[in-house]
């Protein structure tokens, strides 16, 4: 997925609130009211043209640049204090900073004739560590240019509200997306690369997209119009002129179109920006959790339940909203205030939806049996301080099959293990006191059982190795190497050909992997 605005700087390249009505103190109207365009919008079925339309609709699109610095510090020579440090430049231990002037360049769109102008948060952010934006320019289809000051901007919906000081502008109004169709024609208006006013047309591919990214906000309209960068921020029209959806990311390899774009729809958009307007902020349902994934078939078939109905649970924030609430580790949670979690309708998606200050109800499965807990749910920190709290600064990579093994062979502290190399899941496990714990550095509260060795011929030999510390097998927790092969046993007994364990790696995220049980 990348954000489909363009950088023009090679140092930054990579790429609710209530309805208000908006009142002009003008007779002037919006460039897409009823029956101004409604004769040259396009015959149901091929459309012959959409040059009428579009010469009414540009005129309310426009482009947003950015002017910012970059501060850099250069990497030390490596070679000062030596006879040929003066050839590379002489430079210390430490790179002095250099600041770089940079630029980029969106869209956005007039939605009022006195200068409040909608696009995303991205084109007026800045584009690359330690850059700060110094100044947004606006400039009008007719070239005219204003400097904007932000209203208000939000990161998590990927929207910002403009200002620009200007009287009886062109402007468009929002449509309803709720009401549109795959088949649907649409139209995309921005700034594609810094060309200018660029118009490409096509049809939904799909509504309510789900992309993976997670959030409150994680629902798009899918289109095969053109969408490249620069055209982020613009407006996506329907065939009455109205704006039904803000061009937001495409999805490419290459950076250009490939015929996968996608906007936020105006459903989504208008009450954030209502708010943004009526100088309202915006919150977000918060609980405290760190979330293991859906229940794929493995993880099913490692519980014994459904599979696609729910979301693990891999850690409770201690002392969180979750945590009061009674909420645990290992438990799936599968309805949220009677709301199924999917994968289309996920528990980030339903969470961050709820209402600070409100009680819902999250009905669970707990060693595969229901429950249910209520949790008052909190306000939602900012990105940065959630990034501090999930990893404080140090993470050590996740679980892969690249990492190295071990097979017992250099082993020398195996007290206390009763699964050998030739146990059913091929781990050689022991107790994790907190002097193991700093030796192997995670955190020394950390409660489970740390792996000595892994059998090179089975299945967790792709996934764990020496030194991870397993926690719970099956959402229940383990101490102690017997623990770990009763549960197995009572998994094999089951009829199942797998578990789940919570695994971690040094101060990295904790896990859930799937292990198979060998004979």
């Amino acid at each position: 997925m990348r954000n489909a605005y363009a950088i023009t700087s090679a140092l930054l390249l990579g790429g609710a609130a209530a309805t208000l009505a908006l009142q002009p103190s003008t007779a002037q109207v919006a460039q897409n009211e009823p029956g101004a365009i409604q004769a040259s919008a396009p015959r149901a079925g091929a459309p012959m043209s959409f040059a009428d339309m579009v010469a009414k609709l540009q005129p309310a699109v426009v482009n947003i640049s950015t002017k910012q610095t970059i501060v850099q510090r250069q990497q030390a020579n490596p070679f000062a204090g030596t006879p040929f440090g003066d050839l590379f430049g002489g430079m210390g231990g430490q790179g002095a900073p250099v600041k770089r002037e940079g630029a980029s360049l969106g869209s956005g769109f007039l939605i009022s004739p006195d200068g409040y102008v909608v696009t995303n948060n991205h084109v007026i952010a800045p584009g690359a560590q330690g850059a700060t934006v110094n100044s947004i320019t606006v400039t009008l289809n007719n070239k005219q240019e204003y400097t904007a000051r932000v209203i208000g901007k939000d990161q998590d919906s990927d929207l910002a509200l403009l200002k620009i000081d200007a009287k009886d502008l062109p402007f468009v109004k929002w449509g309803d997306s709720s009401r549109s169709r795959v088949g649907d024609w649409v139209l995309a208006i921005g700034e594609p690369f810094g060309l200018g006013g660029t118009v490409t047309a096509g049809i939904i591919s799909s509504i309510n997209r789900v992309t993976g990214q997670g959030g409150a906000y994680d629902r798009f309209i899918q289109t095969d119009a053109s969408i490249n960068q620069g055209n982020s921020g613009g407006p996506m029209f329907d065939m009455n002129g109205n704006v039904i959806g803000i061009n937001s990311q495409i999805f490419s390899q290459s950076g250009g179109n490939i015929g996968i774009g996608f906007a936020i729809p105006a459903s989504i958009a208008r009450p954030i920006i209502d708010t943004f307007m009526k100088g309202g902020k915006i919150t977000r349902g918060y609980i405290g959790v760190t979330i293991g994934g859906a229940v794929d078939d493995d993880k099913a078939a490692a519980l014994g339940i459904p599979k696609n109905q729910g979301e693990l649970i891999a850690r409770v924030e201690p002392n969180g909203p979750a945590a009061k609430g009674g909420l645990r580790s290992g438990d799936v949670v599968v309805r949220i205030n009677g709301q199924q979690v999917t994968p289309d309708q996920t528990l980030t998606y339903l969470v961050s939806n709820l209402q600070p200050g409100t009680t819902a109800r999250f009905d669970v499965l707990r060693g595969g049996q229901p429950a249910s807990v209520n949790i008052q749910v909190a306000t939602r920190p900012s990105n940065d301080q959630l990034l501090a709290q999930a990893n404080g600064g140090d993470d050590t990579g996740g679980f892969g099959p690249n990492d190295p093994q071990s097979d017992g062979s250099d082993d020398d502290d195996s007290s206390g293990a009763v699964q050998g190399a030739g146990g059913p899941l091929g781990l050689n496990v022991q107790p994790l006191t907190p002097g193991i714990a700093r030796a192997i550095g995670v955190d020394p509260t950390t409660q489970g059982v740390v792996i000595a060795s892994v059998d090179a011929s089975s299945d967790a030999a792709g996934k764990l190795r020496r030194g991870d510390v397993i926690s719970s097998v099956n959402a229940v927790p383990v101490r102690t190497a017997a623990d770990v092969a009763r549960l197995v046993a009572q998994a094999k007994a089951a009829g199942r050909t797998q578990v789940l364990v919570l695994a971690q790696r040094g101060r990295g995220a904790a896990q859930f992997l799937t292990l198979k049980i060998g004979k």
